[in-house]
């Protein structure tokens, strides 16, 4: 007899998401399996911001579940399910009752509208129900693969109500028998003539006056381009991710017009500092009004105060917001976090070069003039607090034991490996962040020279002398040559394994044009960029596996970033290898990106493994593609100077594109190139110039 695992000793599992479909317009999303029912299992539910409301809409036609056929997304926060009922109708092969079930997520909830449509010679009479439960679990508590007795609900007023608290979560459906108690749910008698259809409603409200994020006040703050490529992967993935992007909008509750993009769904349907920056600074050739709200929602939150528990440091960009404390209880041990938590060594930096390049792209002086403080603060919290051991590069430590360990964008505590797959030990100077420490320094002094601030000089400097520091201490031999190690660990030594990491070093600035041109080529390599897109790990490494969260899978945001700095630094034939590959793979989810996906060979799999616990949509996967998009364009503006040069990929070898729509100093711009990579540009505002 085999084995069985003893239950006392199960180890608590993440839910799975691959297989999942999201209905999302934050701060809402609804979670089923691809036949539209949502059942109580895993992180199946309707979640409003940090809470499940319903976690259960289970549709049956006379008891039974219909068969699936197929599901769509049907615009921003819709998808549309398709199933029949082929006991009903005529007898034959070809079914007779279909029914369509339109979900749309709100800025208050969810509704569904159920269709029956019956195209048989006979009459069908049957019974509609859909069942619903409400759990009001936390989100954190659903992501530790738990949940909590259902509550009852109580019918009255023609509805359903369930509360929590403050909080409330209503359903209406006109025409319906309500069902209340813990097994509630909704009843319609349907009878239906030769060639007849019937559509019932019923919709979802939530009333949370505790809930620390709500939709913006107004619309998408950013241009929809029209777009025309040779590759068509590249617009079928700017639609989809366009209306993704739509649907992650959010602000915080009290501040309705100070936009920013939620990180993803399900976890991470709040204010996330890199997330939300990264995804703000990709979105800057659709125009700078995110890039606005999300650096005035982080300004004001920016630390004040030295606080180990929290990680709040003066000037410091916070990590995470929750309405909460958010513990976690995972496989590899548990996360205690505050409800505003600052544990990011990057989120800072980035926040300045996300002031800096939207004041580029033509971000209005007064929205600037506004942070001038909080950039100074900034600016302090990297020559105070940045290194708190004085060897001259930026690190962390999680000094109170409870938040998380790694504190880049690879966060997991497992993705600082040496060559031989050793966790390197804390405190951590990653190779990335110093690359951002750079490249804040440079533009911190721009913006400071700029508006008549003093101290642009000693940036300057201190971004020269960081060079050659990093040069020094971060350049290690390797099978392939010399390449820059993914970071230092407590002890100084380079932790010397060939990661993504490096990718995010072009661009930047602290690299010559040799070791730029060092790190394109090792980009290039088989076991970097053989998969769909740029790994996060070689495949020559001992610690690389092509399911490991940071050490193997691709991540569309990081190849993206890698792309843009390869065009940046003038490697096409690279920059195009990686984009290329982030197309494959679009192509293979349905045009809507997820966070991660496997790092398997496009030699050994012909599309790529889903990461079963990636956030799908995410917001700076679905960034990612405007992020290709502006490196085969090559267009950098420099309003304030008055010129805007256009450097697009060397030969196009994406293809050709037109770009109508894209916004420079808030004016609609038509940027061109065509198949030999000539670019032409019309609509540039008054006052600027081709450079």
């Amino acid at each position: 007899m085999l084995n069985q695992p003893n239950p006392s000793e199960a180890r608590p599992l993440q839910p799975l998401l691959h297989d999942l479909v999201s209905t999302v317009f934050a701060p809402a999303s609804a979670l089923s399996s691809a036949d539209g029912q949502i059942r109580e299992a895993g992180v199946q539910g309707l979640f409003y911001a940090d809470s499940r409301v319903l976690s259960r809409a289970h549709l049956f036609v006379d008891g039974r579940e219909p068969e699936p056929v197929g599901f769509a997304p049907d615009g921003p926060g819709a998808t549309r399910f398709t199933a029949l009922a082929r006991w009903l109708g005529d007898p034959g092969p070809d079914p007779t009752v279909r029914i369509e079930r339109l979900r749309t997520a709100g800025p208050s909830g969810m509704d569904e509208c159920l269709t029956v449509t019956s195209t048989a010679a006979v009459p069908v009479t049957f019974t509609l129900t859909v069942g619903l439960s409400c759990d009001f679990a936390p989100i954190e508590e659903v992501k530790s693969g738990g949940g909590r007795p259902d509550h009852a609900a109580s019918g009255h007023d023609g509805a359903l109500r369930w509360r929590d608290g403050e909080t409330e979560v209503r359903v209406t459906a006109p025409g319906a028998e309500l069902i209340d108690g813990t097994a509630a749910g909704l009843r319609w008698q349907v009878t239906l003539g030769p060639r007849e259809q019937v559509s019932h409603r019923w919709q979802a409200e939530v009333r949370d006056p505790r809930s620390i994020v709500t939709t913006p006040r107004h619309a998408a703050d950013w241009a929809r381009p029209q777009v025309a490529a040779t590759d068509h992967r590249i617009t079928r993935l700017l639609d989809q991710s366009l209306d993704d992007l739509q649907t992650l909008r959010l602000a915080e509750t009290g501040q309705p017009d100070d936009t920013f993009l939620a990180a993803g769904v399900p976890w991470f349907l709040t204010l996330f500092g890199r997330d939300s920056i990264w995804a703000a600074r990709m979105m800057l050739p659709l125009g700078t009004d995110l890039a606005a709200g999300t650096l005035r929602a982080l300004a004001r939150r920016q630390g004040r105060a030295l606080d180990p528990a929290t990680c709040e440091e003066p000037g410091k960009i916070m990590h995470e917001l929750r309405r909460r404390p958010f513990h976690f209880s995972g496989a590899v041990g548990e996360l205690d976090l505050p409800d505003v938590y600052f544990g990011t060594v990057d989120a800072t930096l980035l926040w300045i070069s996300l002031l800096h390049d939207a004041w580029r792209w033509g971000m209005p002086d007064d929205q600037v003039s506004e942070l001038l403080p909080h950039l100074e603060a900034a600016l302090g919290w990297l020559d105070k607090h940045a290194d708190p051991d004085g060897d001259g590069f930026v690190e962390y430590v999680d000094t109170h034991g409870h938040g998380l360990a790694n504190q880049g964008w690879k966060d997991s505590g497992d993705a600082v490996r040496f060559r031989d797959g050793r966790q390197a030990d804390a405190p951590i100077a990653l190779v990335e962040v110093q690359g951002y420490a750079y490249q804040a320094a440079v533009h911190g002094a721009a913006l400071l020279d700029a508006y008549g601030l003093g101290g642009a000089e000693r940036w300057r400097d201190h971004a020269g002398r960081l060079a050659e520091r990093f040069r020094a201490a971060y350049w290690v031999d390797g099978p392939n040559g010399a390449f820059p190690a993914l970071a230092l660990d407590r002890y100084k030594r380079p932790v010397d394994s060939l990661t993504s990491n490096i990718g995010h070093l072009l661009g930047t600035g602290i690299l010559s044009e040799a070791e730029s041109a060092t790190v394109a080529a090792l980009l290039a390599a088989p076991g970097n960029a053989d998969a769909f897109g740029l790994r996060t790990m070689s495949a020559d490494e001992h610690g690389y596996s092509p399911l490991s969260y940071h050490c193997g899978t691709v991540w569309a945001h990081d190849t993206a970033i890698a792309v843009s700095g390869l065009a940046a630094d003038g490697h096409a034939e690279v920059a195009a290898q990686l984009a290329e590959g982030l197309l494959a793979a679009a192509e293979a989810f349905d045009y809507r990106l997820p966070e991660l996906h496997s790092g398997d060979a496009r030699s050994t799999s012909r599309r790529p493994v889903p990461y079963p616990a990636a956030c799908r949509p995410q917001a700076w996967s679905a960034t990612a593609v405007v992020a290709v998009l502006h490196a085969m364009l090559g267009v950098r503006p420099d309003v304030p100077a008055g010129r805007v040069s256009v450097r697009p990929l060397a030969g196009a070898p994406l293809g050709a594109v037109t770009a109508r729509g894209l916004r420079i100093g808030g004016k609609p711009v038509t940027v061109a190139v065509d198949g030999t990579g000539r670019p032409t540009v019309t609509g540039l505002p008054s006052g600027l110039a081709l450079d």
